[in-house]
């Protein structure tokens, strides 16, 4: 086929749904301050916007030849891919549920001295989100207890929510059943267990750094004793299961699958749910990626028709012109999904959207698959790290109110040590690639 030439009119679509996503997202949030306000914006009803506005465009093509460019756009196997690892992923997540990551949690706070509660905050949440792959469930299952710690044992409260929310993006960036992992890989085309072993490196040094800068400023105060809940350390063999098979490079389903089958062996013995509940759980699992298939559909579908117009030939002539050679071209990969990620407050939103264009990028510039996937979810992470309107942040604040402790996000970013330092990892890894 032959390759459409640069358009820069066919990215209206894009701009139009930024406009109208972080437009209104602003207005709720700050201007009306509407709680959680970003969050109130239907993304689907944006994107069929943008789809509408695309369908306007380029009268030489018939609606019925839209909706064919439409159609190839969603029917590419790497979608159809990520959609079912998605769906099987949700069923996961809905069988574990919450006792596993509190187990993790309660098991290593228990057995660390109290003076080493908030670095242990940090590991337990990278663990639980590396587990879980999502960095909200993770800070809404820890903040409450780094909050009870914080007021306990006369802890920093911004440090005590700042390790928490920086443990949960690093396991959001590495799990295997992440949704950003997911996407990245998938839009891609990399085996997740090779860019796992390129992003781990990049995340290990900023992780141990973070864990070094956590012990020197809360070793510096007295800690009292903290209590903690219960927990039964048979629930995390479903998740050791996920992590060992993901890092030997057993395919997804096969991992997911042994996850599933496990956990619901030992949630029925156990007699914390029925069978009834239990298909109950998975289907709330499920449900639970609903929206993020959507928005996979009407991403891949806008992007079919903008590739073929032109959009993504504009885009690649401007990274062109500013980034130069493989290195400049994993930093424009690496701007370009941020920028999406700052303007969607959604890190697996802002790879659906950057992903085919990185693809287009690293064939470009001579970027393994890898190292394209790992820039799109590193750089996503650290974006959506920081961001003051973030789920991540906004979840965290709300954990200390719900428990009457008043905090800002301004108070908190300045101590978001992992996603700062992980921008600094990120940009020493692309400087000192060598091939």
């Amino acid at each position: 086929m032959e390759k459409p030439k640069a358009n820069g009119w066919a990215l209206l679509p894009i701009g139009v749904f930024l406009v109208l996503y972080l437009g209104l997202g602003i207005l709720f949030e700050y201007v009306l301050g509407i709680e959680m306000g970003f969050y109130n914006i239907p993304i689907v009803v944006a994107f069929m916007a943008a789809i509408l506005v695309a369908c306007l465009q380029n009268r030489a093509v018939s609606f019925d030849g839209k909706l064919e460019l439409m159609a190839r756009g969603v029917g590419d196997k790497n979608i159809m891919i990520m959609i079912l690892i998605f769906l099987v992923a949700g069923i996961f997540v809905g069988v574990t549920g919450r006792g596993s990551a509190e187990a993790a949690a309660y098991f290593l706070l228990s057995v660390t001295p109290p003076k080493f509660a908030v670095a242990i905050l940090f590991v337990v949440s990278c663990l639980i989100s590396l587990a879980m792959g999502t960095s909200v469930g993770t800070i809404t299952l820890i903040a409450p207890i780094a909050v009870t710690i914080a007021q306990t044992a006369g802890f920093s409260l911004p440090l005590c929510l700042a390790s928490v929310m920086g443990g949960a993006m690093f396991g959001d960036n590495l799990s295997f059943i992440s949704d950003t992992t997911i996407a990245a890989c998938s839009t891609q085309g990399c085996a997740m267990r090779d860019k796992f072993r390129a992003n781990f490196k990049i995340a290990l040094p900023a992780a141990l750094v973070t864990v070094v800068l956590i012990l020197v400023i809360s070793l510096r105060g007295p800690a009292a004793v903290i209590e903690y809940g219960s927990y039964n350390l048979i629930l995390l063999i479903p998740y050791i299961l996920v992590l060992v098979g993901g890092i030997a490079g057993l395919n997804v389903f096969i991992v997911l699958l042994a996850g599933i089958v496990s956990s619901t062996i030992i949630t029925l013995i156990n007699g914390d749910v029925t069978a009834i509940s239990l298909l109950g759980s998975m289907g709330n699992g499920v449900s639970g990626m609903f929206e993020t298939i959507l928005v996979t559909i009407l991403v891949a579908a806008l992007c079919g028709m903008i590739r073929a117009h032109g959009g993504f030939e504009a885009l690649l002539q401007l990274i062109r012109r500013v980034f130069h050679g493989r290195k400049g071209g994993q930093l424009g990969i690496g701007i370009l999904v941020g920028l999406m990620d700052i303007a969607t407050a959604n890190n697996t939103v802002a790879i659906v959207m950057a992903g085919p264009i990185a693809k287009e990028v690293s064939g470009e510039y001579g970027i393994t698959p890898q190292k394209s996937a790992s820039m799109l979810d590193t750089f996503s992470c650290i974006f959506q790290g920081i961001l003051p309107y973030g789920a991540q942040m906004l979840v965290a604040i709300s954990a200390a109110a719900t428990l009457g402790a008043q905090v800002s996000a301004f108070e908190v970013i300045p101590l978001l040590f992992y996603p700062f330092l992980l921008a600094v990892s990120s940009l020493l890894f692309i400087a000192l690639d060598k091939k």
